[in-house]
């Protein structure tokens, strides 16, 4: 059988796994066809672990629970061709628009993977602090940066002092003005980049609110954050750019700025509509 996004990642990460992990890991890997029609209690059994060890296992890859680790696995056996960013996405023959399927498969599947690694009551949470806030400051390093910057866009039209950026220093000087309330939207796939977790530490310390994007869910930056928004964990380390991982993160300040401009958007609707007019070349008479 072909091997699946989520069960390369179980590979990769398979040393990092406590014994009683490891047992999990074992048994799925050898009969992931099989997993869908278990409960907790049945792999528990048949892999000779503790039902706590199955879902300490599932929050290491990036999965809240057994459940939607079981219908992650199922989906993903029934993708053929793309199930994995990375250089095995692409064979010798592939036309280029025969890539842009695979892409585009790819990309659909991470979304709707996000539908079952975020946690609900989180969301509404880290929506109703960043509504709360004044200034927001996004930051993430290397492929995660452009997301902020769409992020930073975004806020910045729903009329908050936004700042985007990829330099530990530049930011901390905008840290330090910010209260109590105000919010740092910490971007990393991993959770353990260095310049991210640094800074949210500094944030702690300032008292400033912390919205993790990450899909690493027992990282560093989880640990720090007052809200992690989960995301499907679909990077492996072989991989040829942060394709799916970048869709998972837009997708996410898209749901975060949708559901601020729902709570305030009645006050905004003259800005934006300047703002348009503005841009289409139209200007107030004289």
């Amino acid at each position: 059988m072909a091997k699946t996004m989520l069960l390369t990642r179980m590979e990769e990460q398979y040393n990092q796994f406590t014994s009683a992990e490891k047992k999990v890991a074992d048994y799925v890997l050898e009969q992931p066809e099989f997993i869908s029609t278990m409960t907790t209690k049945d792999l528990a059994a048949r892999a000779n672990a503790s039902q706590a060890s199955i879902v300490r296992f599932c929050k290491r890859l990036g999965i809240e629970s057994f459940p939607k680790l079981k219908l992650t696995l199922a989906q993903e056996l029934t993708q053929k061709d793309t199930y994995i960013n990375s250089a095995s996405l692409l064979e010798w023959d592939d036309s280029s628009y025969m890539l842009f399927q695979k892409v585009s498969s790819l990309n659909e599947m991470t979304l709707n993977m996000g539908t079952k690694t975020l946690n609900s009551k989180v969301f509404e949470a880290a929506a109703a602090s960043l509504a709360a806030a004044e200034k927001v400051v996004f930051f993430g390093v290397g492929g995660s940066y452009t997301s902020c910057i769409d992020g930073q866009y975004k806020f910045m039209r729903l009329g908050y002092n936004s700042l985007a950026s990829a330099d530990f220093h530049q930011v901390i000087p905008f840290l330090t003005m910010m209260r109590p309330g105000d919010a740092v939207v910490c971007v990393s796939n991993s959770g353990k980049t260095k310049e991210v977790v640094e800074l949210a530490e500094y944030a702690k310390k300032q008292g400033v609110q912390i919205i993790a994007l990450t899909a690493g869910g027992t990282s560093k930056l989880q640990k720090l954050a007052d809200y992690t928004l989960l995301l499907p964990n679909v990077e492996v380390e072989q991989r040829i750019g942060s394709i799916a991982s970048r869709t998972s993160q837009l997708n996410m300040i898209d749901a975060l700025y949708v559901s601020i401009f729902h709570q305030i958007g009645d006050n905004l609707l003259t800005s934006f509509n300047q703002a348009r007019g503005i841009a289409r070349g139209e200007r107030n008479p004289e």
